[in-house]
């Protein structure tokens, strides 16, 4: 006879679940190193894959990383001082009439301030050595004995993984493979983005963001050794392949040697007849500049693909590139990267159901990335950029 007719769940102790998962990771940006780091630390086995050579130069702009983002860096044991140089919570917004600021609105933001290259350089200081592999350009997925298997440049195969995550970017090779009705649309403005080693007269602490009229918004905030920029402006398809050399949907960032004098000229002239001389003139004294067409794409309706026996996710901008405006572009990949690990630790700790564990994290955070992509051109409308 059972002593207890209602006896509690049997909870398996750690380790005595199911084989370690092996995973291969595609994307060596950000989202790819934290979901590699996370899921290294929860005892899974685990190969990034970077399609960047190791001798391409890499660096990038300002970003905005909110409190559920940085808490899970903290839980990466990386701290804030290694990441982020200055510690101001505060969105200064100006409007500007006549290249003179007439209003200022201070703004508290939950969160601090960093750039793509500080992050990311956080991050590979702590990928361990043999876990990295560079210049390896995917461009397939198959299976092999019922196991999802990456394809790439060359003709070679990595070995059979359980599962794939595509952290790849909003030119995501992964999302072309697994959504591909799911296709980038230009927006119709594009970022101008630059790295000043000069800073305003009046000094620069906080995030500021300067709307001189529609159609136009400048932001700037302070980077070690100067100010990093932004400036959006309207721009045709045919205008924009005129100045960088490419389609918006073929060359999805501008590096410097993109950047025609025409370009420069176009972005010098704006700022000449809407920013405040001092703003204007960090714009002219910047050297090198990079550029960014703004790209909207149809919401996901999934992140989780059946692959044989096995699966692949969409993560980041992969799933659901964003306009910079929603400032969710960083904070979902790390936010879907901690969600991921938690659905794969409860499989490989008590043996939870891994396609429940897979679509239980896909229920929690498809709708903020549904929303994010959906709050993009809201913004651009509401400041006068781009068209719909």
């Amino acid at each position: 006879m059972n002593p207890n007719p209602n006896p509690a769940p049997a909870v398996r102790a750690a380790g005595t679940g199911p084989r370690r998962l092996t995973v291969a990771v595609v994307g060596g940006s950000l989202t790819g190193p934290v979901t590699a780091l996370l899921l290294l630390r929860a005892g899974f086995d685990v190969t990034v894959y970077e399609a960047t050579p190791p001798s391409a130069a890499l660096g990038g702009g300002l970003i905005s990383l909110e409190h559920t983002a940085l808490d899970v860096l903290d839980r990466l044991d990386i701290p804030q001082r290694e990441f982020v140089a200055y510690d101001s919570e505060t969105i200064r917004q100006v409007a500007v009439r006549d290249r003179q600021p007439e209003q200022t609105v201070l703004r508290t933001y939950p969160g601090r301030l960093t750039t793509w290259t500080l992050l990311h350089r956080a991050l590979a200081a702590r990928i361990p050595a043999g876990v990295l592999r560079t210049g390896m350009r995917v461009t397939g997925l198959s299976t092999h004995a019922g196991r999802p298997v990456l394809r790439f440049a060359g003709g070679h195969a990595a070995e059979p993984v359980d599962l794939v995550v595509f952290a790849d970017g909003r030119s995501s090779t992964g999302r072309r493979l697994l959504d591909p009705d799911r296709t980038l649309t230009y927006a119709g403005y594009v970022a101008h983005r630059g790295i000043a080693t000069c800073t305003p007269r009046a000094g620069l602490r906080d995030f500021v963001r300067l709307e001189p009229c529609p159609g136009a918004q400048f932001n700037i905030a302070p980077v070690p050794d100067g100010c990093d920029w932004t400036f959006y402006l309207g721009c045709s398809a045919a205008d924009y392949e005129q100045r960088f050399g490419g389609t918006p949907l073929r060359r999805v960032l501008a590096l410097p040697r993109h950047v025609t004098p025409a370009a420069r000229t176009h972005v010098d002239e704006h700022a000449d007849h809407l920013l405040p001389p001092d703003h204007a003139a960090v714009v002219r004294a910047t050297t090198v500049r990079v550029a960014a067409p703004m790209l909207d794409i149809d919401p996901p309706t999934r992140m989780v693909w059946p692959v044989g026996d096995g699966h692949a996710v969409l993560l980041g901008d992969a799933l659901a590139p964003v306009r910079p405006h929603t400032a969710r572009g960083a904070n979902n990949g790390i936010e879907q990267a901690a969600g991921l690990t938690v659905a794969l630790t409860q499989h490989h700790r008590y043996g939870a159901d891994l396609p429940a564990a897979l679509h239980g994290w896909q229920r929690r955070h498809l709708p903020t990335a549904v929303a994010a992509v959906r709050q993009g051109p809201v913004i651009g409308d509401k400041l006068g950029l781009g068209t719909r």
